[in-house]
């Protein structure tokens, strides 16, 4: 599905070839039916804004959505078990998945990262593509009402993703829910962060608060460090 794969491109880092590829991808877009035209219009003004934005503003407009604190990170299971144990064996299945699939990866990211997700469904019947965005479509819906919260142009993919799914999300119970919840990208929140992080030197050692000798990690961006997985939801 063409159009999984355009998605995943513009949830990726910008970059300058993004950016020169500006009128394929509107064309892409407006020629694609697996959304309405009100959604196809909304990605097509996304793609605008981010081609002729300078590309350092873009970037780090892209970083202030999803490289700070773990509510809108762009790692599916981050928002299925946090740093739980279970996320190795998660982890392991999709690599699994990939692999039976013919799907290889040849980057550093991790497996669950969403851009990398939505490439590998695109290559897939469209069928198995539903599919597998309905399996997440809970993680979208959450992630589409963080971004909403935040004013972030990019909820229309997500908006997208759910509509391409099939599957129905409430979204004005997660909206309430998101409304509730304390923002973990703002100042006060990563002095936090750096105030209960546990930083332990070794398997005896004792872990120390606060201070430390090592940065706080953020989900939000891919870490090659983590091993440990999970189990894919519900």
């Amino acid at each position: 599905m063409q159009l999984l794969k355009l998605i995943s491109a513009l949830l990726d880092y910008p970059s300058e070839p993004m950016q020169q590829a500006k009128d394929e991808l509107v064309d892409v877009v407006q020629s694609s039916r697996e959304i309405p035209k009100a959604q196809r219009d909304g990605i097509s003004e996304l793609i605008k804004h981010l081609c002729e934005s300078e590309l350092m503003t873009v970037q780090e407009r892209y970083s202030e959505h999803f490289d700070r604190g773990r509510a809108t990170s762009l790692l599916l299971f981050e928002h299925v078990h946090g740093e739980s144990r279970d996320r190795g064996q998660a982890m392991v299945d999709l690599m699994d998945l990939y692999n039976q699939n013919g799907y290889h990866i040849n980057v550093r990211e991790l497996p669950d990262f969403i851009p990398m997700y939505l490439e590998f469904l695109s290559s897939q019947d469209d069928l198995t593509a539903r599919e597998g965005l309905a399996d997440v479509a809970h993680i979208l819906g959450l992630l589409s009402a963080r971004l909403s919260e935040r004013e972030s142009p990019y909820q229309v993919l997500f908006d997208a993703l759910l509509v391409i799914s099939g599957k129905q999300v409430n979204m004005v119970e997660l909206k309430k829910k998101v409304a509730t919840e304390e923002r973990d990208d703002t100042p006060e929140a990563f002095d936090k962060v750096w105030q209960e992080e546990q930083v332990t030197f070794g398997a005896g050692d004792t872990a120390v608060q606060g201070g430390g000798c090592s940065a706080p990690e953020n989900p939000a961006m891919p870490k090659e460090a983590v091993h440990e997985a999970i189990h894919w939801v519900n």
